[in-house]
């Protein structure tokens, strides 16, 4: 009898804990299953989320949250969203932005003006003429980088600071061909002068936020503010000089902005106001800045040499386009073909090859055959603006090694370099 009733004791336990196992069981497999439906509806809700903010934005999306949003500012760490009424704010986050850039960089800009000795004829006397530009503080030592053309003819220069203080400089580097030069004034120790902060021109995008400060017509520090609306142009100013990589902006500039910064919405000077495109001298919604990758380049050599020499190739180049491609019979339609080689030059010597099939090209004569130059230091160059850019670092006799294709086998070559002349970077520009 004792036997039977342990027997029995013993198959309700197994009974028992095969339903409790069952029961822990399909638990289990209720809550996996339901989390496979919860994460499917999360990510079909996540698919409809995107739609929205992809077709009404941020503000759209927030709205049918039943959230009011006045402004949204968009920055390196995600969004800040001003809620409520914009008759709640006394400034929109766009404002807010521009305030900010404007107040913490105005007092690194500087008003240039500069006297020059012009002839008049009718009775050759020589009669001192003034023009302005502006600048930007570099360093508490008073280094100033400003554009060549504000200071490079001037017989005397005199720099006006945020306080209405003014000191004479004295011009201490000159880079025609980029339109650059670093002048510097000697202050008072009272005096502190507040160096702008350098970014980078490296990773801009059109459409991106812009200000320029400077001092048009005479009007101190003076702020606008646009858009990136191009890059990688090549200009020639009204000097005859040429920029290559130039930002262009819609930021109004005029007369004296010349040597003032283009700023990014972080306060960074990201280029050097240069020029106007204009019909009447007045800015007309086409203007240009040096990118500041290309002043932080040189500012080096400007302070220390008072000069900037740069390398280049001794050839004749000509950009690559499919058309001249199809027409030449080539296998790769990118790329600078060499036109010509200087005779007994340094590119020659090196094994660079020009052309010997002359032929008539827009305006001008240029030879096929020649090799085609696809990177340079591993850099690759797809056009001039690439040329440009590989060599915008190098001196002259440094050396750099040459890809090229001929007839459609790859060589390396490795060439001296030439000292980079105004003349080399006009021919760049058709």
């Amino acid at each position: 009898m004792l036997k039977d009733s342990r027997k029995r004791f013993i198959q309700v336990l197994v009974v028992l804990t095969a339903f409790v196992l069952v029961c822990i069981a399909s638990l289990l497999l209720w809550r996996w299953t339901n989390a496979i439906q919860v994460s499917a509806n999360r990510k079909e809700l996540e698919k409809v989320l995107h739609t929205i903010v992809k077709d009404e934005g941020e503000v759209g999306l927030l709205s049918m949250a039943g959230v009011s949003v006045d402004s949204i500012f968009y920055g390196d760490e995600g969004i800040t969203l001003f809620e409520g009424q914009p008759t709640s704010w006394r400034y929109t986050a766009d404002e807010r932005q521009s305030i900010n850039v404007y107040e913490s960089t105005n007092k690194s800009v500087v008003h240039i003006t500069s006297t020059v000795d012009v002839q008049v004829t009718s009775f050759m006397d020589v009669l001192p003429a003034q023009g302005t530009g502006s600048g930007i503080i570099l360093s508490s030592e008073g280094y100033i980088l400003t554009n060549a053309h504000v200071v490079e003819k001037a017989a005397s220069l005199k720099v006006s600071l945020y306080d209405q203080s003014s000191y004479t400089a004295k011009l201490i580097g000159v880079d025609s061909e980029d339109d650059l030069a670093v002048i510097k004034i000697s202050v008072d120790k009272d005096t502190d002068l507040i160096p702008i902060t350098l970014g980078t021109s490296e990773d801009l995008r059109i459409g991106q936020k812009v200000i320029a400060i400077g001092n048009p017509f005479g009007y101190d520090r003076t702020m606008t503010v646009g858009v990136v609306s191009g890059l990688n142009r090549p200009v020639k100013t009204a000097e005859g000089k040429v920029i290559m990589d130039a930002i262009q902006t819609d930021a109004s500039i005029n007369p004296g902005n010349s040597g003032g910064p283009l700023l990014n919405s972080r306060g960074e000077v990201i280029g050097i106001n240069s020029s106007i495109y204009s019909m009447n001298g007045s800015s007309q919604g086409i203007n240009f800045a040096i990118p500041i990758d290309t002043a932080i380049s040189i500012i080096p050599d400007l302070i220390k040499l008072g000069r900037v020499s740069r390398g280049w190739l001794d050839i004749v180049p000509v950009q690559l386009t499919p058309q001249l491609s199809s027409y030449a019979k080539l296998s790769v339609d990118t790329g600078i073909l060499v036109s010509q080689v200087v005779s007994g030059g340094l590119a020659e010597k090196a094994g660079l090859k020009g052309g010997s099939q002359m032929v008539q090209y827009g305006s001008s004569v240029i030879y096929l055959g020649g090799d085609v130059i696809r990177a340079i230091d591993g850099k690759q160059v797809n056009d001039l603006n690439d040329l440009y850019l590989a060599l915008l670092d190098t001196h002259s006799g440094d050396t750099v090694k040459v890809l090229v294709n001929r007839k459609g086998e790859q060589k390396t070559l490795v060439v001296q370099l030439v000292e980079r002349s105004a003349q080399n970077v006009s021919a760049l520009v058709r």
